[in-house]
């Protein structure tokens, strides 16, 4: 969520990250919130100067191919996660031990 992910920069930049979040979100709400205030959607953070500012004012934009090939980049990751995951399911070694008391009675060895 934008707590997690703003607050480490905010920390990493040594500035109150509880207060900057917190007025960030504000903003952002107020964005999707009240009509007059649509223009606060670009309200980021200023890390050098500790405030909020206009990023779109500030010529500071995320450009939409930053964007996909992060979430390409995440869903080939993903997928190729869950594919080790099934291997591990499908080759995981039994824990049995084949000459245990519970095996010989099953398989009719005594």
């Amino acid at each position: 969520g934008i707590n997690a992910e703003y607050g480490t920069l905010v920390v990493n930049a040594a500035k109150d990250s509880t207060d900057l979040v917190a007025k960030l979100r504000a903003f952002h709400n107020a964005s999707q919130t009240i009509e007059a205030k649509r223009a606060f959607k670009w309200i980021g953070l200023d890390l050098e100067n500790g405030k909020c500012r206009d990023n779109k004012e500030a010529g500071v934009l995320e450009p939409a191919m930053s964007k996909i090939k992060s979430l390409k980049f995440a869903t080939e990751a993903a997928i190729t996660i869950l594919r080790i995951d099934d291997m591990i399911k499908i080759y995981q070694p039994s824990k049995e031990d084949p000459n245990s008391y519970a095996n010989a009675v099953r398989e009719g060895r005594l």
